[in-house]
């Protein structure tokens, strides 16, 4: 794969240098066009240009038709026609996804600022990682359209955007349609949806239930309710949209298992299970409103959402190491409530012969929630003297989150623009310690309260020598927020060094360029480098994020889009990323070192979208995730003794590998085809793994301990932990729209 991306990439350079006008007099492109040399086929709306309108060369818009063909797996992985961005799972259907993006595993969440019809899908201080985005919720068939950022360059992005943001639109309208879906690995889907006139506007309705087991030894038994009701009237410059949303799915939770485990046939195969009562359950409400208006010559928009998340998810991460008899699972949970809305304004004026463009807005939110984790055992609390204080917690949560901002962009010339934003963000919040007597035993407690406040200077420069080609340079200051438990916990003992902030700064800069290169061909490119001021880690002795060093990324990114004619498209991303820490770090298995675990060195996607040929369309799609560190770096002897003490005395008789490990990747090629019979009948087959590559969808480098090692790994053993990709799977779907 990194030679076809150094093809890729050099023959896009190619054919775009070869392909751009002159600077001066008629361009080549004039030329063919009046001869009639090339014909006249716009590049495809299902990927805006955005020529003239993007204020990076990392902005980009992703149209419905394109998310209506792209092969999706799971709602999740519709995230993935953001350009560089992968979307995986390391545990039960039902748990929120694994992000990946510019050299970052973003875990569950963190540094992706995800919305969903104006409504934030991150959770902050939640019971299994900072910025938790579970977007099980999602309906494809109501998805109208993905706006993405990348980078910290733009003023309306705010907490957990700066290496990237997603805005998920919601259509108004749909068809009367019922579907029915079945598969194998045991999956059935059944689907009902349509629209009403009333009161001179649009009442959608949707409803969802979905059942699927996967490949593993113990069936995830994946059972999803999704029903979604929405009222809408006007359109998108003068109207409005009430929505109300209400999610439940229960499964059971094969999470990633050590490698050894299946060498010692302690479970049949890579799909097997060492606890099989690893379950959780997620539910989800909401209701939402978004409104829109032309006022005094501007656009203003403003939202408002309520939403009601519970989850409880049951996981043994470490096995047996800290619990000899009764093992180490846990119930991660929390209850939570959040109210909040937003407001912006854009409009344009001129000074002296310069035309502006400004926007202005803010935005709030309140998160109330009771958050926690205990030690269980088949799903039952326990109370566990085996267990550290450290791993057990219980806190009543109140958070306040507000931010502005504003930004102007000035047309000076026709060839010269900049933009200029300037953003503050302030979060306050306060932790109950329920266990804080317990946890004052140790030292430390998570209650408390933490405030701050951010001033965020953005900018860029775009200068477009030609009408088909931009240049960008950005620059600007981002941040993600800390989990308050972890910020607490940190300020309550001072040992003297610097203290986990709760507003953690991240800095980046990039150059790039647009280009339409032919009227069905467009190219986009850049190279970025991020620093941030912590980078967030998983701790699996807990499974959950905590505060780690800072860390520096660069790398580049290319993406192609080429309609090969009215029927056919194709669309190509590969994205390459230098990742470290910016002082050694001990991973807790006695490695130490600059590596940045399961960061990807690369990431890339190719897809070939079919439509209107005949009753045809459909979508064929290769998703690549490149190789990543496991453990920070090679043994070291002095990490060794810390991490492994009284059993080590040097990485010679350390239970861990003495180099640096490594994960690998994977490649999977997915296919959606669909045929569309008389009369509003229509049918679709999905084949996903189509060529069966048998890779792991994650892997983790940690310390754990078997039942057969109790005795003789008092500290545990470090090992490779992984969840498989699944198998090659059929779906086949037949559905019949009405009206027709």
């Amino acid at each position: 794969m990194t030679v076809w991306a150094a093809r890729a990439s050099t023959a896009c350079t190619l054919i775009l240098w070869a392909s751009l006008p002159a600077a001066s007099g008629a361009s080549s492109f004039e030329s063919d066009m009046d001869s009639g040399l090339l014909p006249e086929i716009a590049v495809t709306a299902m990927r805006e240009g955005l020529l003239g309108i993007a204020t990076s060369a990392s902005v980009g818009e992703i149209a419905d038709e394109e998310l209506q063909l792209a092969p999706v797996y799971r709602p999740g992985q519709l995230l993935e026609s953001v350009p560089g961005l992968i979307v995986t799972s390391h545990s039960g259907e039902g748990k929120a996804n694994q992000y990946l993006l510019r050299g970052y595993n973003l875990d569950h969440g963190t540094d992706l600022d995800t919305y969903i019809d104006g409504m934030p899908v991150n959770q902050v201080t939640h019971a299994h990682g900072q910025g938790y985005t579970d977007v099980n919720f999602l309906v494809p068939e109501l998805t109208d359209g993905i706006a993405y950022t990348k980078g910290p360059y733009y003023a309306d992005i705010g907490d957990f955007g700066a290496v990237g943001s997603v805005r998920i639109s919601y259509r108004d309208t749909i068809e009367d349609e019922l579907s029915a879906t079945i598969g194998t690995l045991g999956f059935q889907r059944i689907t009902a949806a349509g629209t009403e006139s009333i009161g001179g506007g649009h009442l959608l309705g949707f409803i969802e239930a979905q059942h699927y087991d996967g490949p593993f030894q113990i069936a995830d038994d994946a059972r999803k309710e999704n029903l979604v009701l929405r009222y809408s009237r006007g359109d998108a410059h003068n109207g409005y949209a009430v929505t109300g949303m209400y999610y439940h799915q229960a499964w059971t939770n094969t999470t990633d298992i050590p490698v050894r485990a299946i060498a010692d046939e302690l479970v049949p195969d890579r799909f097997g299970s060492l606890d099989p009562t690893d379950a959780g359950h997620a539910e989800r409400a909401s209701l939402s409103a978004n409104y829109h208006a032309v006022l005094g010559g501007g656009q203003f928009s403003a939202s408002g959402f309520f939403i009601y998340n519970q989850l409880h998810m049951y996981s043994d991460f470490t096995h047996f190491l800290f619990d000899p008899v009764h093992g180490d699972q846990e119930d991660q949970f929390e209850t939570r409530r959040v109210l909040g809305g937003a407001a912006d304004y854009t409009g344009s004026t001129v000074i002296g012969a310069i035309e502006n463009d400004f926007s202005v807005g803010g935005l709030t939110r309140y998160d109330l929630l009771g958050v926690g984790r205990l030690p269980s055992e088949g799903q039952v609390p326990r109370a566990s003297p085996a267990d550290p204080a450290s791993l057990t917690n219980n806190d009543q949560v109140y958070l306040f989150a507000s931010g502005a901002y504003v930004q102007a962009v000035t047309h000076w010339t026709t060839k010269l623009r900049t933009v200029l934003g300037l953003r503050e963000d302030y979060q306050h919040g306060t932790d109950v310690d329920y266990l804080a007597p317990l946890h004052q035993t140790l030292g430390y407690s998570n209650g408390g309260t933490q405030s701050q406040s951010l001033l965020q200077p953005k900018g860029s420069v775009i200068v477009a020598p030609v009408t088909n080609l931009e240049f960008y340079l950005s620059a600007g200051r981002g941040f993600h927020s800390a989990d308050l438990r972890g910020v607490n916990q940190d300020r309550s003992v001072d040992l003297g060094l610097p203290h986990t902030p709760l507003l953690a700064r991240q800095e980046g800069q990039e150059l790039g360029l647009r280009a339409a290169v032919q009227p069905n061909l467009a190219f986009t490119a850049a190279i970025y480098n991020l620093w941030q001021q912590s980078e967030t880690i998983m701790d699996p002795d807990v499974g959950v994020d905590v505060a780690g060093p800072p860390s520096r990324r660069y790398g580049y990114e290319v993406n192609v889009t080429y309609q090969l004619n009215a029927h056919l498209e194709f669309y190509g991303s590969y994205s390459g990323n230098h990742t470290r820490f910016t002082r050694a770090f001990d991973d807790g298995t006695g490695h130490s070192g600059s590596f940045i675990t399961d960061a990807p060195a690369a990431t890339g996607s190719l897809a070939l979208y079919f439509k209107n040929l005949g009753p045809w369309s459909g979508g064929l799609d290769y998703r690549y995730l490149g190789n990543y560190p496991l453990s920070s770096g090679p043994c070291v002897n002095s990490a060794a003794l810390r991490d492994f003490p009284g059993v080590a005395t040097s990485c010679a008789n350390a239970p861990t590998a003495s180099g640096q490990v490594n994960g690998r990747g994977f490649g999977e090629l997915n296919l959606d085809a669909h045929y569309a019979f008389s009369g509003g009948w229509s049918a679709s087959v999905g084949i996903y793994n189509l060529l069966n590559s048998r890779a792991a969808a994650a892997e983790f480098w940690y310390v754990d301990r078997l039942r057969s090692e109790i005795g003789a790994y008092p500290e545990g053993r470090a090992d490779i932990h992984e969840h498989p990709l699944e198998p090659i799977t059929l779906r086949f779907t037949i559905a019949k729209q009405f009206g027709h």
